[in-house]
């Protein structure tokens, strides 16, 4: 779901940048003769929100700690997007010059770590809109607090705010045909093997077995919980 998220993030962000719900009335395309709206994405894990942005034609710099991957993006897109490793210093620098910044910070079966701060929050300008994708983990702005679909936003510090959970949920269709495409080969080996010779069969479903009879078989799952870690090859 989070390819869904990253599109929607630019979508919604777009429109909180309007001025009627409190943005500064920037268009993230531009205008012949104006400079097109910045776009920071936090995490590659925003890649999606990334190449949608370039597609509206944004100004889009993405800040994350993997060199592999900010390389692979660099190649991709050449000149197209702005390419960072993420330090205190450019998440400063970089958030307070966004119009648009997208928290896809994410740490697989574990809290998201909170990257922006209050206080870069507060060196935004007045209007400017933060989407965190990464809420339903906590979220990775200091500042935010989960929303719904029916009360979708908030200002703080003069920022707009979406950070709605489950932020599929608003296009139910599109995200349950790719959930279920995502989904449908593990659900056929399920039903064809049984649930441990599935597991066993394929390093990477196992991957995704987190708790087995009372055991933690995931350990950021376990260290979040106050749970002993068990490996999972030792529940099989």
């Amino acid at each position: 779901m989070s390819e869904v998220a990253g599109r929607m993030s630019i979508q919604v962000g777009a429109h909180y940048l309007e001025k009627e719900p409190g943005g500064t009335g920037v268009l993230l395309s531009g205008v012949p003769g104006l400079l097109a709206g910045r776009v920071c994405v936090g995490g590659a894990a925003g890649g999606a929100a990334a190449r949608l942005a370039m597609g509206i034609e944004a100004i889009v710099t993405v800040l994350d700690r993997s060199l592999p991957r900010l390389d692979e993006l660099d190649c991709r897109y050449r000149a197209q997007l702005n390419t960072v490793y993420s330090t205190v210093d450019a998440v400063e620098r970089h958030v307070a010059d966004a119009d648009l910044v997208i928290g896809s910070v994410l740490v697989s079966g574990a809290a998201a770590p909170k990257v922006v701060a209050e206080e870069m929050i507060k060196s935004m300008r007045p209007g400017s809109v933060v989407v965190d994708t990464a809420i339903d983990q906590g979220g990775c702005f200091e500042t935010s607090r989960p929303t719904s679909h029916d009360d979708p936003f908030y200002t703080k510090h003069a920022v707009v705010h979406y950070c709605v959970t489950n932020m599929p949920g608003a296009v139910a269709q599109t995200s349950t045909f790719a959930l279920n495409n995502a989904t449908m080969p593990y659900t056929l080996k399920l039903a064809g093997l049984g649930w441990k010779k599935a597991f066993l069969s394929d390093p990477g479903f196992l991957e995704g077995l987190n708790v087995h009879e009372r055991k933690a078989t995931y350990e950021a799952i376990a260290e979040a919980v106050g749970m002993d870690y068990t490996p999972r090859e030792e529940v099989l």
